[in-house]
């Protein structure tokens, strides 16, 4: 296996953006190629700064296709699936709160950085029939912001930004995810008839 991925990082880096948009698609859906998607992104960045940007969205967008793949997996026939390998009252835990907070729940586990799951989240998430317009933003934001986050600290530290995600990731992460919720709550309190009323 080692050596597929091996062959599959190096024809990625070979076609440049359009093999990291695959690698990711690929990665968010029917493979699992731990850590590869964040290598290319530091490695394309280190190697093009001035492409951050794109290395990002291309990342981004092959994410989320793959993340809407395994989606509406989740959403034909997902539950039965999970109910095999997990304890119904797990599960209906698990469904339960995706339904409640749906958005959050999603975008959350998709901004931790490597090694967290993040395959679960996106098949529960087509389970629970979340939005697919919500389901999309979340993982937009999420690996949009997580990407970028990367590439950013490749421009810093070069091939040695993965040891400080290794180090730091999550912390950062949690704090993102912070700065993401206060951002909504001051959205959603923000006063929306001041507006109208000065028509």
């Amino acid at each position: 296996m080692g050596s597929v991925i091996n062959k599959i990082q190096a024809v990625a880096l070979a076609l440049g953006a359009p093999g990291l948009l695959l690698v990711t698609f690929l990665d968010s859906s029917v493979l699992s190629l731990p850590e590869i998607a964040d290598l290319l992104v530091i490695s394309m960045v280190t190697a093009h700064k001035t492409r951050l940007i794109g290395i990002a969205l291309s990342a981004t967008v092959g994410s989320i296709a793959g993340c809407l793949l395994l989606y509406y997996l989740g959403k034909k026939g997902g539950e039965a699936f999970v109910r095999k390998r997990f304890s119904s009252a797990r599960v209906d835990r698990t469904l339960a709160t995706f339904q409640r907070y749906g958005v959050i729940a999603v975008l959350i586990p998709s901004l931790l950085p490597p090694p967290a799951p993040f395959k679960v989240f996106v098949l529960l998430a087509g389970v629970a029939e979340i939005s697919p317009a919500k389901f999309t933003t979340a993982v937009a934001i999420g690996r949009g912001a997580r990407y970028f986050i990367e590439g950013l600290l490749a421009v810093r530290y070069g091939d040695r930004a993965m040891v400080f995600i290794h180090d730091h990731g999550t912390k950062a992460a949690l704090i993102v995810v912070a700065l993401l919720l206060a951002g909504l709550a001051v959205y959603v309190a923000w006063p929306k008839g001041e507006a109208g009323e000065h028509r």
